[in-house]
């Protein structure tokens, strides 16, 4: 029925019976369930086919979209999507057995639209996930326009575990991180205790520009964090080879890294940028093949 579709449409692909059926007649109602058109996904819940998974869980528990679900809602950066809908229910209410499988947590928290705000959703990331995987959430909530004093003062009100975690990782966030892998990456130095290296650092001279990922203005030294899907063409190589070649001429040492080091191979990476900025090595570590 166009009318029921309709309703559960501006509800954002989910509703209930009592929120339909203030609007039309159970028949009506039963005969969009029969055609198909809704399904039914908790008692006394129903959800359009293509809703978004995340909300339709979160309304089949009496819940919110929250967490890495909430990330992705909000379009931060995620490195390691969720195999399931991260909901948050109150703390008083148990799990609903009709209700769609998720990962489910308790508390209560703020929400826009039945997902957590923005700032909440950060502090929530934070204290689930380690540091490579919740500074890249940080980072992008800056970049895509959260408030920074706005989250660092709710980071300063936080009470329960990892308070302290997730006030740091706050205080680290940086806006102009502009992948989750430079993010990560970012991580792995601080960790190190490798300080120094500021995000996308701009390099000029006579027509040249680039930014590089990571640099260290004193050394001299930048860091990249290469994916292939920004490096794979053969007009991506002539870029690159061009601008390693101005960079070197202007005096800048540039390691770079892959996907593949920087998420599999930190301590290797951590390594190699101890050695370019002249720190000792925890290991006696070998130069390795590819």
């Amino acid at each position: 029925m166009p009318e029921v579709v309709e309703i559960v449409g501006r509800r954002g692909g989910t509703a209930t019976f009592a929120q339909l059926r203030a609007l039309v007649s159970a028949r009506a109602i039963r005969t969009a369930l029969v055609g198909g058109q809704i399904r039914r996904v908790a008692k006394g819940v129903y959800a359009l086919p293509q809703a978004p998974a995340a909300l339709v869980a979160a309304r089949s528990q009496g819940g919110v979209v929250s967490h890495l679900s909430a990330a992705q809602h909000w379009g931060f950066g995620v490195i390691d999507p969720p195999l399931r809908p991260h909901v948050t229910i109150p703390p008083d209410r148990a799990r609903r057995r009709a209700g769609l499988p998720c990962t489910l947590h308790w508390g209560d928290v703020p929400a826009l639209d039945d997902v957590t705000t923005p700032t909440r959703t950060v502090l929530d990331c934070l204290r689930i996930l380690p540091m490579r995987e919740g500074l890249a959430i940080a980072d992008s909530a800056l970049r895509r326009g959260v408030d920074r004093d706005e989250l660092l003062a709710a980071a300063e009100r936080l009470r329960g575990p990892h308070r302290r975690r997730i006030q740091r990782t706050v205080a680290l966030a940086d806006g102009r991180a502009e992948s989750v892998l430079e993010s990560a990456f970012r991580a792995l130095l601080i960790e190190a205790g490798i300080d120094g290296f500021v995000p996308q650092v701009a390099v000029r001279s006579d027509g040249f520009s680039a930014r590089l990922d990571l640099g260290h203005l004193g050394l001299r030294l930048g860091l990249e964090a290469d994916s292939f899907e920004h490096h794979g063409t053969r007009p991506a190589l002539v870029k690159d080879c061009r601008r390693q070649v101005n960079l070197t001429l202007l005096g800048w040492r540039i390691l770079r890294f892959s996907w593949e080091d920087i998420m599999y191979d930190g301590e290797w990476v951590v390594d190699a940028v101890r050695r370019a900025v002249g720190l000792p090595s925890p290991t006696n570590s070998v130069l390795r093949a590819a």
